[in-house]
């Protein structure tokens, strides 16, 4: 059964909006866990928009299922990751101009930097996840430079403006998660997914994990954070039985 996993970032994001302490990353991490999610997810990013360093070492620290470090393959987060050993980490792409991850690594443009850093987290017992498009080329360079996860990116789908391209970005999706899971690749899924779109992607049983920030917090302001996870938590785990 596909399990979730709850990004906090977008609580930073309000955090840091008003330069203060609240509302807190680390209380959202635990409220999710107590409401059902099996790991927390966290990007840390260059330009520090929202989560901070401090956030991450405390988080490492009270996080009671699996920490999950999203992070661009830089040296500085490279070191910190190392550091801080996290359960796994997902390896993104990172503009500065962007409000949020726009699309998926190109693995095979960039196969020595990213293996360079995969070997560096094998060598350290810390399993990683290549977040990647719904795409054949980029699976088989992922399984090639050493990856233990893809993550494909599902984020064309969730914006799809018309049900035939939904279903045409449904297909690439299943295609692709098929083709890692035969590659020997575990894979998780995830961007943009919300109490509408989720149940599709939750019904592909190649898939292990989904990872949702953004719908899920943004519920959460009206309902409380636990209610919100635990209506994601219910529509995940009744998918596989409606599709």
């Amino acid at each position: 059964m596909v399990k979730l996993a709850i990004n906090v970032d977008h609580v930073a994001t309000l955090r840091q909006a008003r330069g203060n302490t609240e509302p807190d990353p680390v209380t959202a991490a635990a409220l999710s866990e107590l409401a059902g999610a099996v790991g927390i997810v966290v990007h840390l990013r260059e330009d520090r928009r929202h989560m901070q360093d401090r956030d991450i070492h405390i988080l490492r620290q009270t996080i009671q299922t699996k920490m999950n470090l999203e992070m661009a393959a830089t040296e500085e987060i490279i070191q910190i990751a190392l550091d801080i050993k996290p359960d796994m980490i997902t390896l993104v792409p990172e503009k500065r101009q962007e409000l949020t991850t726009e699309g998926g690594l190109d693995v095979v443009a960039n196969k020595a930097k990213l293996k360079g850093c995969i070997d560096r987290m094998t060598e350290a017992g810390i399993p990683v996840s290549l977040f990647i498009d719904p795409d054949s080329d980029q699976i088989k360079a992922s399984k090639e430079i050493g990856a233990t996860f893809i993550e494909i990116h599902t984020g064309r789908y969730a914006d799809a403006t018309s049900e035939e391209e939904e279903d045409q970005e449904f297909d690439l999706i299943a295609g692709a998660a098929e083709e890692a899971y035969e590659e020997g690749l575990r894979v998780n899924a995830g961007h943009g997914l919300n109490y509408v779109n989720v149940s599709r992607i939750a019904a592909l049983d190649t898939i292990e994990e989904l990872s949702i920030g953004h719908a899920i917090m943004a519920r959460a302001i009206f309902t409380g954070l636990t209610q919100a996870v635990q209506e994601m938590k219910a529509l995940i785990t009744a998918a596989r039985h409606s599709f």
